[in-house]
């Protein structure tokens, strides 16, 4: 029988992890983007994070929640019954699928989800489109694709019901925001100067190590409970993101010779994008294959294959987030154990040969989704306002003419 009682320990679990989600974007995800860029976009770059979690926390507590985790129609959307959250925290009711909880808890942490999801794909646009595009892009995008995808996974609809497993967001987070990125830098274009110029690596380590200590609340708190799950999540988590920076230390030293601390945090974040959707199946061993896998992955896909390909993908949303999810969304198939977690019947190593199967579709339906409805969402937006600034602005820097500010004393 499931609990239906507030539980304070559980409660009190799920307000660290919803703080330590909200750490991930700002300001986790605004240092370590803005650490790598030039000196004349750190402000532009951090701001477009900080903006982006400004318009989703109102969203999705006026439309987002309900719509996710409505009741579902048709397996598509949720049922907009609460508009503007209206008497839900009069209500004082415990959340349905997380039953030790308040309702309003619940629906704030995954506001958080929302919120970064919609970050990590600034990474991949830096340095060349207008704000005021971007300020368009946010709501639309947030409305058209991570709403009805978070809902066919997390909130009942129809890849849920086929039984496709994503614990804390590989699928939802990473594979969303990876390939909206590739489309929304498909349709923009590359950078005048498409070099990675890193021009403060230390901001980048800070935002790093906030993301590595944040996604502790993103994975761990993903159980919703203070139990056996959460601390499985949080060993496999840790686990996974170690493994995936010294495998990109390796890939680092076998290709040039010397480890750099960029491949160092970078293979942090693939081992703990790629851990996400496992976290709250999988055990110490899968984690160490999983992160070291995932790693080689994205380290192929930014150093080989977007080379190959052309396209600015500035700080790599798709390489790392997009590749990592999708491997770790199919681990899941393959190492998913009901001795960590009885939802699931285990994958290929447990004799289930199906889980993978509908992992795999689950992966191909969002991408072509994700993919396709950013296309579109970015060419309507660009012959409504354009969406690159002018030429000689992109060589300027953002921050003095997006904003007439400097992250640094001109002298």
């Amino acid at each position: 029988m499931v609990d239906t009682i507030l539980n304070s320990g559980d409660t009190a679990w799920m307000l660290i992890s919803t703080a330590l989600v909200i750490l991930m974007t700002i300001p986790g995800v605004a240092l370590f983007y803005g650490g790598l860029i030039r000196r004349e976009n750190v402000l532009n770059t951090m701001f477009l994070s900080l903006v982006t979690f400004a318009i989703v926390s109102i969203l999705w507590f006026v439309y987002g929640y309900d719509l996710v985790f409505g009741a579902d129609l048709g397996g598509i959307i949720g049922n907009l019954t609460n508009p503007f959250f209206i008497g839900v925290l009069e209500s004082k009711r415990l959340a349905s699928m997380a039953p030790t909880i308040p309702t309003g808890l619940y629906a704030i942490y995954e506001m958080t989800f929302a919120a970064i999801t919609v970050a990590l794909i600034s990474g991949a646009i830096v340095e060349r489109m207008k704000f005021s595009a971007w300020l368009a892009f946010v709501p639309i995008w947030l409305t058209l694709v991570y709403i009805p995808v978070a809902h066919w996974m997390w909130g009942g609809g129809f890849l849920a019901q086929l039984g496709a497993l994503d614990f804390a967001g590989g699928i939802v987070v990473h594979l969303t925001s990876g390939i909206a990125a590739l489309a929304l830098v498909i349709a923009l274009g590359a950078r005048k100067d498409a070099k990675l110029l890193p021009h403060h690596l230390g901001y980048s380590v800070i935002g790093a190590a906030l993301l590595w200590f944040g996604w502790f609340g993103f994975n761990a708190g993903s159980a919703f409970s203070a139990g056996d799950i959460a601390v499985s999540a949080m060993i496999v988590t840790n686990t996974s993101a170690a493994v995936g920076m010294l495998a990109w230390m390796l890939m680092d030293k076998i290709k040039t010779g010397k480890p750099t601390m960029l491949g160092a945090l970078s293979g942090a974040i693939a081992g703990l994008a790629s851990i996400t959707p496992a976290a709250g199946y999988v055990n110490f061993m899968a984690a160490i294959i999983i992160g070291f896998v995932a790693s080689i992955l994205a380290y192929t896909a930014v150093s080989s294959i977007k080379p190959r390909l052309g396209y600015d993908d500035a700080l790599d949303v798709f390489g790392i987030h997009g590749v990592c999810g999708i491997t770790g969304t199919l681990a899941i198939g393959v190492f998913a154990s009901p001795i960590i977690n009885s939802v699931t019947t285990g994958g290929i190593l447990f004799g289930n040969f199906t889980l993978i199967g509908v992992q795999l579709l689950a992966i191909v339906v969002v991408a072509i989704y994700a993919f396709g409805m950013t296309f579109v969402i970015a060419k309507v937006l660009d012959k409504l306002f354009g969406l690159r600034v002018e030429e000689m602005h992109e060589i300027q820097g953002l921050d003095i003419n997006q904003h007439e500010e400097s992250g640094y004393r001109l002298s």
